[in-house]
This record gives C-alpha cells, structure tokens and sequence, in this order.
C-alpha cells in the first residue's frame, strides 16, 4: 500500500501503459482519477477497474485543450480536494514521416497532445501542489526523448521537449518539496504499438518481432512492467530522485 488514500490524476488512463498504472496504483491503495478524449473507452476503462473499496472516476478531457486540462484537474480538486501524484501519460504517434514529407497539421497535432498536453496539465495542477507544500509528477517521455527515432522526428522532438520539460520543472520545484521526473519506455506491448505496426503497413507479427529484436533483452515490455517503473517514481521508494529521465527499455538506449 505504497499510495494510501493518495490523490492520483493520470491523462490517457483508459488504455495501455495509463489502464496498467491506474489499476496498479488502486492496488496500492490510492484514489485514482483515470483522463482521455474517448467517453466509451473511459466508460469501458471505468467498468474494469471498479470494484470493493476501490476509489476510481474517469473525467473526459482533451488535454491538448487549455481549457480541457484546467477542467481536468478542477474535476479532480473538487472530488478529493487535492492531487497529490499527476502522471502525464496522454499521448499520439502518427505514421512516420520524414522533415520534407511531413505535413504541418500532423506536427500541430503530435506536439499539441504530447508536448503542450504535459506542459498544460503540469500548469494547472502546480497551482494547487505548490498551494499544498508537496507533490509528485511523472511526465511520460519515451526513449525517442533521450536519442532520436529514425523517420519519425515530429515524435522524437515532441518527447525530447518533454524530457527538458521535466528537467527545468525539476529544478524550479526542487526547494518546494515537489518531485518532477519523467520515465522513458521503449516498445511496450500496447494499443499504441499496435497502431505503430498498422501504420508500418507490415503484418503485425513481422513488426513485433523486428521491434522485440531491436531491444537488448531480446522483447518488448508487458504495460504491468511499464507501470512497475511510474510506481517507483510515484512513491516515497524515490524520495532523493527529481529531474531523472528513467529508462525502462530493455537495455535499448544503453549503447
């Protein structure tokens, strides 16, 4: 019971590696606040995590939306009166594409979601953390945010930009007991990797084997995994740790 009647907002919690850590989260005893633009997903989401004692609500928001993302953590303040841990997790990749072949509708889209979407959910939840004198926030970058991703720079600069994101935020916080970190996945087997392989044209089995030979361990992580590596962020187990890029990659950006 790592999370105890702590207050946990998580953006794009109705699926993958945010549904992972929403339900591991509730397991260790936190209330839990789950975000995405999808209504039924959400709802569906909803349905699976629920159950005795478990203390979970989905809110539905854009977060690449100012004015969604200021609803969001609102909703959240007016239902536990606090946030005490915010996961940003909310995130798109497009089929890739080159600089020169790249239009300017997909780069607004990948940045607004991935990069301003962190950046407007840290804003208004920092309000309320630095109102209660702690805090905790786990920015989701990706390893294409520590090196770059062949053929998909619109993806690869919206995660370097939020891995300096969580860096500047860690130093401005560090004196006001509040922990920025950002946690940097490789392949993880989720919808989103999924749609990567649809987006390659390839057949999915082709895909996921070439993916699972790309990282040193020899396989792509379980979202059980993925979220294994937001607890240790979230909780006090990271007490002395701000402003790190955490790898959890299977050894892919080791060398």
């Amino acid at each position: 019971m790592k999370l105890r009647d702590r207050v946990v907002l998580i953006t794009g919690g109705s699926s993958g590696i945010g549904l992972a850590t929403a339900r591991l989260f509730l397991e260790e005893g936190a209330k839990v606040i789950i975000s995405g633009r999808d209504a039924d997903r959400g709802q569906r989401a909803l349905n699976e995590l629920q159950g005795p004692n478990r203390k979970i609500v989905f809110v539905q928001a854009d977060v690449s939306k100012a004015a969604d993302a200021k609803a969001l953590v609102e909703q959240s303040i007016d239902k536990w009166k606090r946030i005490d841990i915010l996961f940003n997790n909310a995130g798109i990749i497009l089929k890739p594409k080159t600089v020169e072949n790249l239009s300017e509708t997909d780069w607004d889209r990948v940045i607004d979601i991935n990069l301003k979407g962190t950046f407007l959910v840290c804003k208004y939840t920092l309000t309320h953390m630095l109102r209660q004198g702690r805090g905790v926030i786990v920015n989701n970058s990706s390893c294409a945010g520590i090196v770059g991703s062949c053929g998909d720079p619109v993806y690869s600069a919206s995660k370097g930009g939020v891995s300096l994101l969580t860096k500047s935020m860690a130093l401005d916080c560090a004196g006001r007991n509040i922990r920025v970190n950002a946690i940097c996945f490789g392949g993880i087997d989720t919808p989103m990797l999924q749609q990567e392989a649809r987006n390659s044209g390839r057949p999915l089995a082709d895909y996921m084997k070439d993916e699972a030979a790309e990282h040193p361990m020899g396989r792509v992580g379980t979202p059980e995994e993925a979220a294994r590596g937001v607890l240790f962020l979230a909780s006090d187990d990271s007490s002395f740790v701000t402003g790190t890029l955490l790898s959890v990659d299977g050894g892919l950006t080791a060398g």
